[in-house]
């Protein structure tokens, strides 16, 4: 394991899957600037290596993410908290804007800020007795990273506006009908289980993945006739690779087929 950073944050890589860590479990694991900063550089790394086809990203320690740190919350004022919400998003739009696929491994608590870090990977594997949820509302504030704006898209509007409004926490069981994460698990086999699904994704065609999450940012904003046009155009590029050769020839010869990413 390599600490990225202050080391905040590590890396660790398993054959073609990453191991992203938040690395603070003597604060159960909660966001500082620190955090956020290390959090981001560690995505970027890991998004440019082509050896690296999926990520699991997980929280040192007994917990995943208790939220943003408290303290610091309380003490910044209004331009602080304006600045810290910069580093916030630029976290969230890392993970959100990546080509390799992320899983997160939700153990424990997701709360708040660390709800909404979650919600731009593409896949979430949640304890059956994690807490998980946006409380801000009974706070005197409202979450303002990304309740608002991707988890309606996840979960449509009027599941949103309840998750967000009544600040609850959400049973996994709903969690996992609504579509709001991939699975529940049992608790001690959240990391375990999103390596796991993680290892999966390492066995599909890399550039076809990489493409089709390039294709489906475009499936929210842009129009439908321009969403088309680039997944069309993504699916072409394909056809010119040497995995879609591979692909093509181990299903007609019914075997696994070995990617290479090229």
């Amino acid at each position: 394991m390599r600490e990225v950073g202050t080391g905040k944050a590590a890396i660790e890589i398993e054959g073609n899957r990453a191991d992203v860590y938040v690395n603070r479990p003597e604060k159960r694991n909660a966001m500082s600037e620190d955090v956020l900063a290390d959090l981001t550089q560690a995505f970027r790394e890991v998004d440019a290596n082509d050896d690296v086809w999926a990520v699991a990203f997980l929280g040192k320690g007994d917990v995943f993410c208790a939220g943003m740190d408290i303290d610091m919350m309380y003490e910044y004022d209004a331009d602080q908290h304006w600045e810290l919400h910069q580093k916030v998003h630029e976290l969230f739009d890392t993970i959100g804007a990546m080509t390799t696929p992320v899983v997160v491994g939700i153990k424990k608590a997701a709360i708040a800020g660390a709800f909404e870090l979650t919600l731009p990977a593409d896949f979430r594997i949640l304890g059956e007795d994690a807490k998980y949820g946006v409380t801000e509302i009974k706070m005197g504030i409202y979450p303002g990273g990304g309740s608002t704006q991707r988890l309606p898209r996840l979960v449509g509007l009027g599941k949103a506006k309840e998750i967000v409004l009544r600040g609850d926490f959400i049973d996994p069981e709903e969690a996992e009908r609504i579509g709001l994460v991939t699975e529940a698990c049992p608790s001690g086999e959240v990391d375990e289980r999103t390596r796991e699904f993680a290892d999966e994704l390492t066995e599909r065609a890399p550039l076809g993945m990489e493409r089709a999450l390039e294709a489906f940012q475009h499936a929210f904003d842009d129009p439908l006739n321009r969403g088309l046009e680039v997944e069309r155009y993504l699916s072409k590029e394909l056809f010119s690779t040497q995995d879609r050769i591979e692909g093509f020839e181990a299903w007609m010869g019914g075997r696994d087929p070995e990617f290479e990413r090229r």
